[in-house]
């Protein structure tokens, strides 16, 4: 009686899909299960894994990886390697010819000749000599198929079952833009165990009608009497589900924005795109330093910036050429044309620049203002080094200001990100002066980690910018190296990679 009983409810808590796939399982074969029951794969593997669940069946799953044709691996099959063109081509032709010649008479791109010429030159099938090619090929070694041909011709082929020949065609074949494909899939093995059995044949004679969910029309009319309800396995483990969400970067820009206006600061809005004047000139950076340089920035071609007006042109004119309050400047004929070039911004500090300028027209020339923002710079891009990043900027202006006061600051917008240990250190920076790096200590690590610089901005910044000298507290660290310890990333290239699969498991910023 429990066994009829245990079948019973185990009857009663097969889902529709359960209901369809079992009957189909003596096939044993995916594609046959899929046919007969109408459903697709997905759905299929679904009632698998509930079926197992129940211990119902013992299913195995093998993982295999398929060689198959890509998208120019279908063109090339139907209209030949570009090798093999270039090979015919040089065959009528029988003379040498010139690299455009030899390259319009294949009928191929570029890219397409450069390779076929270095596959024909490894095969020793031709001679390059001065821009030109001959064909260093008999007619029978012009008619021999390539290897790679006939490995095309085979696909798709199971990696497990490719013999020497076939490996070393995918390994040349694979470097080379959507010729081929592996793809990975599972293979199910299914196989009914006595429970299973027994459920099978007890199934047919289990004649009710099963609710999967009661609707407000079923209330209503009262057509849930004398039926019975699926039985649920709240146990069962259920696909994860995974809510919208702003990405982890946002939030954490979200975060610290938070931050720095619940300090009272105000933030400072600016454009990607500026002047080298607002982000080199005006910050005293000299018109003749490395970071000037094309590799260092990305200058906007063919595009001069306006400057803004003449006096603070002049200023700032003045302060390179000869300094203020006593230093030399750089001692050089500053070049207004220099100064027009158009840049994507390198830091946020072209904002506080910005910022400094605004606010010299009012008569209390004080406040406190932040900014968190994308910066660009030409870098090669590696784990460390990207040519985009995250910086957070922020100035006070106070003729009160002092050095303890910018510490303090810091220390508590650190504090707010979730850092209790805070250490600051002597350092150097081309716009403040006296200037500090600040180090956060990280307990999981057992490490101090260095977040950026800090300073009091230095007379040639700010008298330019503000018509008089006034203390000005700046800081402008990296923002990305505190996302990269906090989400525990070793690649900073992750950031920005949108891995669907990563995003969904990354936590929410929360400090």
């Amino acid at each position: 009686m429990d066994k009829e009983a245990n079948l019973h409810d185990i009857i009663i808590s097969l889902s529709p899909l359960e209901r369809v796939v079992l009957p189909m399982l003596h096939f044993n074969d995916m594609g046959k299960i899929e046919e007969q029951a109408k459903l697709d794969e997905t759905s299929v593997i679904r009632a698998l894994n509930f079926l197992e669940a129940k211990k119902l069946i013992t299913l195995k799953v093998k993982k295999k990886k398929i060689i198959d044709l890509d998208n120019n691996g279908i063109l090339y099959l139907k209209n030949s390697l570009p090798e093999r063109r270039l090979l015919n081509a040089l065959a009528e032709k029988k003379d040498a010819l010139s690299f455009e010649d030899a390259k319009k008479l294949a009928g191929l791109s570029d890219n397409e000749f450069m390779i076929a010429l270095g596959v024909l030159k490894d095969k020793t099938l031709v001679k390059v000599n001065m821009a030109r090619v001959e064909l260093q090929a008999n007619r029978e070694e012009v008619m021999k198929k390539f290897l790679e041909e006939k490995f095309l011709e085979a696909l798709p082929l199971e990696f497990e079952a490719l013999n020497e020949e076939q490996k070393f065609c995918l390994e040349k074949l694979k470097n080379r833009k959507k010729i081929i494909r592996i793809i990975e899939k599972n293979e199910f093995e299914v196989k009914l165990n006595d429970l299973g059995k027994k459920v099978l044949e007890e199934l047919p004679k289990f004649k009710h009608e099963l609710i999967e969910q009661l609707t407000p029309e079923m209330i209503e009319k009262g057509t849930f009497h004398g039926k019975k309800f699926r039985k649920y396995d709240l146990k069962s483990r259920v696909p994860d589900v995974y809510g919208g969400k702003r990405h982890f970067v946002n939030q954490a820009v979200d975060y610290a924005r938070n931050v720095w206006l619940e300090m009272g600061f105000e933030e400072m809005p600016g454009n990607l795109v500026q002047s080298a004047f607002w982000n080199f000139d005006a910050l005293f950076t000299a018109q003749d330093h490395p970071v000037r340089e094309m590799q260092d920035t990305f200058y906007i071609q063919d595009v001069k910036a306006n400057l803004p007006g003449k006096k603070l042109v002049n200023d700032v004119k003045k302060v390179h050429e000869n300094g203020v309050r006593g230093s030399k400047g750089w001692q050089y004929k500053w070049k207004e044309d220099e100064a027009k070039r158009v840049v994507l911004r390198t830091h946020t500090t072209c904002l506080s620049a910005h910022t400094l300028a605004k606010i010299s027209e009012l008569k209390d020339k004080r406040g406190k203002f932040f900014a968190i923002g994308r910066c660009f710079r030409n870098e090669t891009v590696d784990w460390s080094h990207g040519f985009e990043f995250n910086q957070t900027e922020g100035i006070v202006v106070d003729k009160d200001a002092n050095f303890a006061h910018l510490l303090g600051y810091l220390k508590e917008f650190f504090r707010k990100m979730g850092w209790e240990k805070i250490r600051f250190r002597p350092g150097y920076f081309p716009y403040t002066e006296p200037s500090v790096e600040i180090d956060v200590y990280v307990p999981e690590k057992k490490v101090w980690l260095e977040l950026g610089g800090a300073g009091i901005m230095r007379p040639e910044v700010v008298i330019p910018l503000l018509g008089e000298w006034i203390p000005v507290l700046a800081w402008g660290p990296g923002f990305d190296r505190i996302l990269m310890d906090y989400y525990q990333i070793k690649d900073l290239r992750e950031l920005y990679a949108n891995d669907i699969s990563k995003l969904r498991k990354m936590k929410t910023w929360m400090k």
